[in-house]
């Protein structure tokens, strides 16, 4: 038996195997041999095409919403490296950098930041 080499479809390929298998006209053994793909295959192609159909239509809308969270924890992880990049070129240039001012917490050096949507951030 020899070894097959992996082969990649493109997206206008599969949709046209898809499409057949969707119209019925031949049974998924015939497409395979026509097509020279793996019957399996055939029937995932034909799964996503139906499962997908209806994101070709929404065009205008998005399709999925941002997830707030994730949101605040990227602001969180931007705030810190601008926060370090300011302290950074403070040591190497000292009149174009903003002064970091050192506020001595009770919670040892912990700071908390209050976000514009009222939740707490919490940097070491």
């Amino acid at each position: 038996m020899t070894k097959r080499t992996r082969r990649n479809h493109g997206a206008v390929f599969k949709a046209k195997v898809a499409l057949e298998a969707i119209k019925g006209e031949q049974t998924l053994v015939e497409l395979a041999e026509r097509f020279q793909v793996h019957p399996n295959q055939i029937a995932e192609w034909k799964k996503q095409l139906l499962d997908r159909a209806s994101e070709i239509f929404d065009k205008g809308k998005p399709s999925r919403e941002p997830d707030v969270k994730e949101l605040h924890a990227k602001i969180g992880q931007l705030a810190m490296e601008n926060d370090f990049l300011a302290v950074a070129l403070g040591r190497i240039d000292g009149s174009s950098a903003k002064p970091r001012q050192a506020k001595p917490e009770a919670g040892g050096g912990k700071e908390v930041l209050k976000l514009a949507s009222g939740t707490q951030s919490v940097r070491w």
